[in-house]
């Protein structure tokens, strides 16, 4: 019973009220565009106490479908009063409902109403996940009802593997689960055959037997008999409250299995609380909640096992997120190996270097020259790494009876720093070489070539303007072609020795400047200028920033792996409205789920953290094999000399991404389960 307790400090005796009342209660339906309302219930007053045995009879259509909705709090009255233990549930929050429905509730329907994807152990333990108890626990009493009910072989069976009535006992189990104060069965033998609808009834009697508050909802009289009290409706009224004909004891004999026998059931106890203890109770209920590690774990097992009882469907879901995951990462890849290789091979042409050549920016003004002296002022400017003499001259090369004219750069031990270029064959000359005005020098290929032909050159002597040099070396072939000039057919040799015993001449063509660091390289330029014109007291000279075209070129390149990030990012979009897609198929198809779910005491919450968990997992799984994907492919292209560059962020980039596509893509799924009607989605098919 529940007892209503007096007011604060007045001696007053306890009030005995029903556990469940109903005042004037009508429910309407339709109404809406234009259309007339149903009216389904039409001022339905009724009392329930505890321990009752009540069976609500009468014909299809009648309303006691509607009614008992709204007895287990699955639907709101249209108007009047719902109390339950003297509280009034029009205030209740969804989240005290879905409380009320866990704690207070147990629901057999007709159509059994089990989750397919769970086995029997598995469906009983539903109202205990919502309630928090832990896995050994609910595990253990799960499995002890269904012994007591008769299945205890048949724990790892899914509904598909088990008769009606056996189905039938696992969704009473499923209501004992949480103590199932109050049991409501909606035609519970409705699918039955005689003997499996025999067993159903024998175990609701004994139940009742053992304090539990039994509500039956049947249109057969034979079934309603079996009741302590028959309450008749008909057109949305009341129309009768009767006692049965005869005392339950005398009805037909239990084919109930022995190991279901009343002294087996759990016993709902007696519900003795006031009014003022059952809202506290409910307070404390609905604040308490699993942890927030039990709930994730049990949403990515839930999450799981659904996505494993629908394979292909969900490979093809992981499909779109694998391949936009790998294209990202490839992609990203290829095109950072492409800029490497484009820098790489812009570096070979000095693309880091400045130059300094004689002549101001007005060519009406003075010529201006550059000497070595201006050389030694640039070395200590700050981001200047190298500073080197360049003077270009034309000469005749003979070897044998072999003539070939070229061009010679006279240029110090610092060019194969400066200039990116070294020997193929030999090696360079030395700072003790250009001291000594050595007659030394190297052979680009070309110039080799039409001296030598396919041989060896180095050790071999050639005449330089008629004066012997001996080959120390052959340049690396570069392959660059600049205007009209082959930087192949060139010889290089010491500058000490080519400007005074070759060309002579000291006024330089260029200065070479070798910059560090490319992105200061507009400063380092300004700060040339400045030491120059300090020293000229005129800018009689202009500068070449190479530096800043190859910033320019980084940059380039930079926006076009941008673009193919973006473009195969696209990919990933159309994986994630493939996850949004299907998740909103899966709503659908789950809805009457979704509605055992809710029936069962789950909260919005819960729902919409079940279906995202979902999204997100098919996310989280392609994004693995994703990158899997990704790396196999990259190492395949690598293999067929394809350049790529690999990046960790880019491959936690995608990663990233896919999990958010998931989050993202699976919230309007998710949120739009949670917001279900109870009652509408166990409706559905």
């Amino acid at each position: 019973m529940v007892r209503q307790g007096a007011p604060e400090g007045i001696g007053a005796p306890l009030v005995e009220v029903p556990l469940i009342e109903l005042r004037e209660v009508r429910k309407s339906y339709g109404g809406e565009n234009g259309a007339a309302a149903v009216e389904v219930l039409r001022g339905i007053s009724l009392s329930i106490r505890t321990g009752e045995f009540v069976a609500l009879m009468g014909a299809s259509g009648s309303g006691k479908s509607t009614l008992m909705h709204i007895l287990g709090c699955l639907d709101r009255p249209g108007s009047g009063t719902y109390l339950y233990a003297g509280q009034d549930i029009a205030g209740f929050s969804a989240d005290e409902l879905a409380w009320l429905r866990r704690e207070a509730f147990g629901f057999v329907f007709q159509g059994y109403h089990l989750i397919r994807t769970l086995d029997a152990l598995r469906n009983v333990e539903v109202p205990a996940v919502y309630a928090g108890l832990p896995v050994p626990a609910r595990t253990a009493r799960a499995a002890e009802l269904l012994r007591r009910l008769g299945l205890g072989g048949r724990l790892g069976n899914r509904p598909a593997q088990l008769s009606g009535g056996q189905q039938q006992r696992v969704s009473i189990a499923r209501a004992l689960m949480n103590g199932g104060h109050v049991i409501l069965a909606d035609e519970p033998t409705g699918a039955l055959d005689s003997k499996s609808g025999a067993e159903v009834m024998a175990l609701l009697e004994e139940l009742a037997g053992a304090g539990h508050t039994v509500i039956l909802i049947t249109h057969d009289r034979d079934v309603a008999a079996r009741a302590r009290r028959i309450v008749e409706i008909r057109d949305g009224r009341v129309i009768a409250d009767t006692q049965p004909a005869q005392e339950p004891s005398a009805a037909a004999p239990s084919a109930v299995p022995r190991a279901a026998s009343a002294a087996a059931l759990p016993s709902s106890g007696e519900f003795a609380l006031s009014s003022a203890e059952f809202a506290t109770q409910m307070r404390a209920g609905v604040g308490h909640a699993a942890s927030a590690w039990m709930d994730a774990r049990e949403a990515v097992a839930s999450a799981w096992r659904t996505l494993g009882v629908n394979r292909y469907r969900t490979l093809l879901t992981l499909l779109g997120i694998v391949i936009g995951v790998a294209s990202v990462i490839v992609m990203l890849a290829i095109g950072m190996g492409t800029r490497a290789r484009v820098i790489e091979k812009m570096a070979l042409f000095g693309t880091n270097r400045m130059y300094v050549v004689p002549g101001g920016d007005n060519p009406r003004g003075l010529g201006g020259t550059l000497s070595e002296s201006d050389v030694t002022l640039l070395r200590p400017v700050l981001n200047v790494a190298a500073a080197m003499p360049f003077l270009q001259g034309q000469v005749t090369l003979r070897a044998g009876n072999v003539d070939a004219a070229a061009r010679v750069w006279s240029v110090t031990p610092d060019a194969p720093r400066i200039l990116n270029w070294k020997p193929l064959r030999g090696v360079f000359f030395t700072w003790q070489d250009e001291r000594d005005l050595a007659t030394v020098l190297l052979l680009g290929k070309k110039v080799r070539q039409r001296l030598f032909g396919a041989t060896d050159a180095v050790g071999r002597y050639v005449l330089v303007n008629n004066v012997p040099f001996q080959v120390i070396g052959e340049l690396a072939e570069k392959g660059a072609v600049t205007g009209d000039s082959d930087d192949d057919n060139v010889v290089l040799m010491p500058f000490s020795t080519g400007s005074r015993r070759v060309l002579g001449q000291t006024h330089l063509s260029w200065i070479s400047v070798l910059v560090d660091d490319l992105s200061k390289a507009d400063a380092t330029e300004q700060a040339i200028a400045a030491q120059l014109q300090a020293a000229h007291h005129v800018k009689d000279f202009r500068i070449y920033n190479q530096a800043a075209a190859v910033k320019a070129q980084e940059e380039t390149q930079n926006t076009l792996t941008l673009m193919l990030g973006l473009i195969a990012a696209i990919s990933l979009l159309v994986g994630g409205i493939g996850v949004m897609n299907i998740m909103l198929m899966t709503v659908k198809e789950r809805t009457r789920e979704i509605g055992i779910r809710m029936a069962t005491g789950a909260r919005q919450r819960d729902i919409q953290r079940q279906f995202l968990t979902e999204a997100v997992m098919v996310s989280l799984v392609g994004g693995s094999a994703g990158v899997v994907l990704g790396l196999v492919i990259g190492a395949a292209l690598i293999f067929w000399k394809v350049p790529l560059i690999f990046s960790v962020r880019a491959i936690l980039g995608a990663f990233g991404c896919a999990l958010a596509t998931g989050l993202i893509f699976g919230f309007m799924p998710a949120r739009q389960a949670a917001r279900l009607d109870p009652v509408v989605a166990l409706a559905s098919e």
